[in-house]
């Protein structure tokens, strides 16, 4: 059996506990109790640190120990699941540390590859600007209602400055990815792909920095583009897609449908589709899988997209 720590992380405290000893601890969340914590691991590393992401919560966390400590950090889902079938039901943070511990020993969980140390940086940037998207939308859709001078004049004052924070978040998030070589040469196949402009570009290598290093597959379950079949006996269900990074299907949507109008590859595919009675917005998900996979295929080449000869 693996010698697993569990860490149950919330906004204030590390729930933890380690299977081989079977001893369990409280920290601090923040950089105190992370000393604490490293101190109470001793000098014997164990084979993993099993957590869930919790939003901003974990970011300091992983921050931390990335490279320094085997980290897993599992679906909350398949977690709660795997405490079910456990026969678990019962839901503290205590108890979620001690299932994570033992899910890291019962299960073959392999240690994450450490992020670079800049990507929780670029995903902040991330987030800002598309907290800014929204304000820029919903303060368009407000300036066709209002009236008055003065409301007009604040609101298109207020464009002005969010297009302006735009562009600086913008600039910053591809000087830092131009800044790492191999981010360069990923940026540069994505936006050889006629259907992924600049914006997007970005966006995919922050939301899937494993890109290039993955399966076809593998890819797809990532952005949550895999269908999964559903049958029972002699029953069959519709295959739907679920779960993924949603960040990453949303960088896809656009790409898509610039894709299949002028993508000579994504469009016939899109055509025969449509031809053969599949839904539009079932054969767009298929381009945007396919969007995925190529991108993937080419960083993993290292070898830019160009068009098939005739």
């Amino acid at each position: 059996m693996k010698d697993s720590i569990g860490i149950d992380i919330s906004k204030d405290q590390l729930d933890v506990h380690r299977s081989q000893t079977g001893a369990s601890a409280q920290f601090p969340n923040n950089p105190a109790g992370f000393r604490a914590l490293k101190s109470w691991i001793g000098n014997s590393s164990p084979d993993l640190l099993v957590y869930e992401p919790t939003g901003p919560y974990h970011a300091r966390f992983e921050k931390t120990f990335a490279g320094r400590l085997p980290l897993v950090k599992v679906n909350p889902l398949q977690a709660r699941r795997f405490a079910q079938a456990q026969g678990t039901r019962a839901k503290t943070d205590a108890v979620d540390a001690r299932m994570l511990a033992r899910m890291g020993s019962a299960l073959d969980l392999l240690p994450d590859a450490p992020a670079a140390e800049d990507q929780s940086d670029l995903k902040e940037l991330q987030i800002a600007r598309i907290a800014l998207i929204k304000d820029q939308t919903r303060l368009k859709n407000r300036l066709k209602t209002q009236t008055l001078a003065i409301t007009r004049c604040q609101t298109k004052a207020r464009l002005a400055q969010i297009k302006r924070q735009i562009t600086a978040l913008q600039s910053e998030m591809e000087s830092r990815i131009n800044a790492c070589p191999r981010r360069t040469r990923s940026y540069a196949i994505l936006r050889s792909i006629p259907g992924i402009g600049q914006v997007a570009a970005t966006a995919i290598l922050i939301a899937c920095p494993e890109i290039g290093a993955l399966g076809k597959k593998q890819v797809a379950c990532l952005a949550g583009l895999a269908p999964m079949t559903r049958q029972s006996g002699t029953w069959r269900g519709k295959a739907f897609i679920q779960g993924g990074r949603k960040n990453l299907r949303d960088a896809l949507y656009m790409p898509a449908l610039v894709a299949f109008r002028f993508n000579p590859d994504m469009k016939d595919k899109y055509r025969t589709m449509i031809n053969t009675g599949k839904p539009a917005k079932l054969a767009l998900t298929a381009i945007m899988r396919k969007l995925i996979e190529l991108a993937n295929t080419l960083i993993k080449d290292d070898r830019e997209w160009k068009p098939k000869l005739a």
